[in-house]
């Protein structure tokens, strides 16, 4: 009962707010923004790469098994020099230790360009 409550009373917050959502995009003057020329979305550079965890293992091979040398902390600066499969073969500019981590904790955070 309870949740079918919350439902509806869901439901007729949405069908309140469309009309004023549409209202006020639909009578809203162009601004001198939308006037300038639109730029490429591919104009941009790539965005660098960052560690996405507190701290990721830097490895000897490109292993969850292989030996690891360092930890490579999310404030630490680093290179990345090559890529083999989900692994980033990197130096870590604060300790100066170079190995392989892992894709899934360090990548590039994605641009979306909306038109």
């Amino acid at each position: 009962m309870r949740s079918s409550r919350i439902a509806i009373s869901a439901a007729m917050l949405g069908a309140l707010a469309l009309p004023v959502l549409s209202a006020t995009t639909a009578s809203a003057a162009p601004t001198a923004a939308s006037a300038l020329p639109a730029s490429d979305c591919y104009d941009h550079p790539y965005l660098p790469y960052a560690v996405h965890t507190k701290a990721v293992t830097i490895r000897s091979k490109a292993t969850t098994k292989s030996t690891a040398l360092g930890v490579l902390y999310k404030s630490h600066k680093f290179t990345v020099h090559k890529k083999s499969g989900n692994w980033l073969y990197i130096t870590d500019k604060t300790t100066g230790v170079k190995g392989w981590v892992s894709g899934t904790y360090v990548y590039r955070d994605v641009r979306m360009c909306l038109d």
